[in-house]
Formats: C-alpha cells, sequence, structure tokens
C-alpha cells in the first residue's frame, strides 16, 4: 500500500459540535493516522496519512461531519508522507 497524506481544512459551523472527536472515530475506524484540530479562525485541520482510497473515504465523510455540523468546504493540500503517526488524535 502506497501511503498519502492529505492536509484537509474543513469550514463552516464545524467546531463546538463535535467534528474533531468524530473525525477521529472516523479515522480509526479507516485505519488513517494523524491528527485533527481546531484552527483560531474557526476552521477544522486535518492532518491525515494513509491510502488513496481510504484519504477519499474520509474526504467524503469530512464534506458530511457530524450531525450538528454544517460544513461549506474542504479544501485538500497534499503533503509528502512523513511517517510520524502511529495513531489517529486530537490536537488542541
Amino acid at each position: 500500500m502506497t501511503l498519502k497524506r492529505w492536509k484537509l481544512i474543513i469550514s463552516g459551523r464545524v467546531q463546538g459540535v463535535y467534528y474533531r472527536a468524530s473525525a477521529q472515530a472516523q479515522a480509526n475506524e479507516l485505519g488513517i493516522v494523524g491528527y485533527t484540530r481546531n484552527l483560531p479562525d474557526g476552521n477544522v485541520e486535518i492532518i491525515a496519512e494513509g491510502s488513496d482510497d481510504q484519504l477519499k473515504k474520509l474526504e467524503s465523510w469530512c464534506r458530511e461531519g457530524p450531525p450538528a455540523a454544517s460544513v461549506n468546504s474542504v479544501e485538500i493540500e497534499k503533503q509528502d508522507v512523513t511517517g510520524e503517526f502511529t495513531r489517529f488524535g486530537i490536537r488542541h
């Protein structure tokens, strides 16, 4: 399996609606490693490493998010894989 790394920026009503915890659960279910965190501008950032298929599934989930979220957009930046992660966590 060839690993890829994506940085996703999710905008909309995505803070205070369990977006990060739900993203962590989804990433763990998909076998993706990395982290998610709230950004000062109200967006959520996800750094994710996994296969192309895993990352596409995560992106699809991110466009919906948890029930209380209202996602306006998901921006993706493809980055070089670092292999620094062993699990998917929440950063504060």
